[in-house]
């Protein structure tokens, strides 16, 4: 089972909204086969496995592993379960069940109903921090939310605006090393959101041109539709939607997803429904302080990624205050990079 987590990992930024789900089939304790969830609308984790192995007549004798339950419906795909029963596999052993209602139980009980032994929850704590942001999905109604920042040593994001207009340039915190680090994030992410004020001043791609992989949805802020459509985010290079309480069509920018949200309520909350609806399963917030607050605020956050830098700009925009669980510390250059949990 670790062995298919390993394999589901490959997976992880491209199969989305599908779960990075990890396969392998066995014969006579040796693995015959090998298989994770192809780019979203292609083949499962289980059908790619039994695809791979090259004496299929070994399947009626073999033992199919698989992080997350089989699914038993028509979606993009026939249902690996009917796939698994056509090749007369007799033990199938599954990390844990599905929360998707469409599936939940129900791939397990076809599997049992064709005369094939199930083991489920094996590795279940394992395969549920693995299956993360698709339980989060199907079980919260909401997308897995990644908070990053990067934060001077004396704990600022932004030096102060008479700054930025005396001397205009990035102002960046973090490494080269770091950044390309940031890029990978953005890579293993369905999407990443800004507010107004950090499409206004960073004027950000929020693209992966510093790492191999699909660039994310963009996700902008902007209240009054005032960003102006030279910036970066307006150039069709991806899927963009923007959230805003304009309802004029006349000033929407063609290319660009508008979603109207009620400022009057909790900002974070509207965020995160409109994303489900777009069946969007993660999100990348990568700022200002303003939009991380709301999120921290409203306690909807699963990690932070915290970069400190070693620069110090004496004043500015202070860095969000946030309390979690620290689960990781690493150097990259004279950088440190810290993640921390919710709890």
């Amino acid at each position: 089972m670790r062995r298919c987590i390993e394999l589901g990992k490959k997976a992880l930024g491209s199969s989305s909204p599908n779960p990075m789900v990890g396969s392998l089939i066995t014969h006579q304790d040796k693995i015959i086969g090998e298989g994770f969830t192809s780019q979203y609308g292609g083949p499962h984790a289980e059908v790619n496995a039994i695809n791979s192995v090259a004496d299929k007549s070994l399947l009626k004798e073999a033992t199919l592993y698989v992080t997350l339950e089989p699914c038993s419906h028509f979606g993009k795909t026939p249902p690996c379960a009917d796939l698994i029963i056509k090749n007369n596999l007799q033990k199938v052993i599954i990390g844990i069940q599905d929360p998707n209602k469409k599936v939940s139980g129900r791939g397990i009980k076809k599997l049992k109903e064709a005369g094939c032994e199930v083991l489920p929850g094996v590795l279940e704590d394992e395969c549920r921090e693995h299956h993360k942001r698709f339980l989060t999905f199907h079980e919260k109604h909401r997308p897995y939310i990644i908070l990053k920042w990067a934060e001077t040593k004396d704990g600022f994001i932004a030096p102060k605006a008479n700054m930025r207009k005396s001397n205009p340039q990035p102002y960046w915190i973090s490494n080269s090393y770091a950044k390309q680090r940031v890029h990978q994030w953005r890579s293993e992410q369905q999407a990443i959101l800004v507010g107004t004020n950090t499409a206004l001043e960073d004027n950000p791609r929020l693209d992966v041109r510093c790492w191999k992989g699909t660039s994310p949805v963009r996700i902008i802020i902007d209240k009054m539709l005032k960003l102006p459509i030279d910036l970066h985010i307006y150039d069709n290079s991806a899927q963009t939607i923007i959230l805003t309480q304009i309802e004029d069509e006349t000033k929407f920018q063609e290319g660009l997803q508008y979603e109207i949200v009620d400022f009057e309520k909790n900002l974070a909350e509207e965020t995160c429904r409109i994303l489900y609806q777009k069946n969007i399963a993660s999100v990348l917030i990568e700022g200002g302080a303003f939009t991380l607050a709301t999120f921290i605020n409203a306690g909807l956050w699963d990690e932070a990624r915290i970069i400190t830098g070693d620069i110090i700009f004496g004043a500015g925009t202070k860095a969000p205050h946030i309390e979690g669980k620290p689960v990781d510390s690493e150097m990259i250059g004279n950088n440190i990079i810290k993640t921390l949990l919710h709890d």
